[in-house]
């Protein structure tokens, strides 16, 4: 009988203390100590991220050169009294960066087409036509985030225009036609780029633009949307 009474006080303590340690470890998870030191972790871990972002924003937007291409599509006025017409553009494109917001863009473009001549006195059906544009201007980039961003652009110069060119249904600038004549003239254009970024040196543009061209003298104002490819390399420092 002593023995088993022994025993079964030894089982007891043994059960007590372990008891007592499951709670002493649970008050001590549960402590101050313990959620600072995982609130830490955590703050660690956004603060590497912060670093990490930063990291590749500034790789992203610190390219010295950029240069794009791609097509889309404009609506345009052929002549005064003319109904716009869609036509299938192209666009190239090269950016050297002075900062990495600030830049001197350089493109060349293209659109095709067929004038909308409605009724005329000769029954002349719509004639394809095609015009150029060289221009040049800055550009500023208003946003910058790791997989995206925001950039402006106004440019300048020469447009080259081949409308009244001379088809077989009709000699050039016959009277009733009204087309525009070819030749070249003054354009400009602006717009505003999209740029999603596949990597630090590559991207997919997206432009909603403005063109204006000065045919025969006046002021057309043709507005379309580009798409493409970007492709950075270079480094600004």
């Amino acid at each position: 009988m002593i023995s088993v009474s022994i025993v079964e006080k030894s089982r007891r303590k043994v059960a007590f203390i372990t008891i007592g340690l499951s709670l002493a470890s649970a008050v001590l998870l549960n402590s101050p100590a313990s959620a600072q030191n995982t609130h830490r972790t955590r703050r660690e871990s956004n603060a590497n991220r912060k670093v990490r972002i930063a990291r590749t924003t500034e790789q992203t937007y610190g390219h010295r050169w950029e240069v794009g291409g791609g097509g889309g599509v404009l609506r345009y006025r052929s002549g005064q009294f003319k109904l716009h017409n869609n036509e299938v553009t192209f666009w190239s494109s090269a950016m050297y960066s002075l900062t990495p917001k600030l830049g001197i863009v350089g493109s060349v473009g293209g659109a095709f087409g067929s004038a909308r001549l409605g009724n005329n006195i000769l029954n002349a059906t719509n004639p394809q036509i095609q015009e150029y544009t060289f221009l040049g201007g800055p550009s500023y980039r208003f946003v910058r985030r790791e997989h995206y961003s925001v950039s402006g652009y106004v440019t300048g110069g020469v447009g080259w225009g081949r409308i009244s060119t001379g088809p077989k249904d009709f000699p050039p600038e016959t009277p009733g036609i009204d087309l525009y004549p070819s030749g070249f003239r003054p354009a400009f254009s602006v717009g505003a780029n999209f740029d999603y970024n596949l990597f630090p040196n590559l991207a997919v543009r997206i432009t909603p633009n403005y063109l204006g061209t000065t045919f025969g003298g006046s002021l057309q104002n043709n507005k379309g949307i580009n798409a493409g490819i970007v492709y950075r390399f270079g480094s600004i420092k």
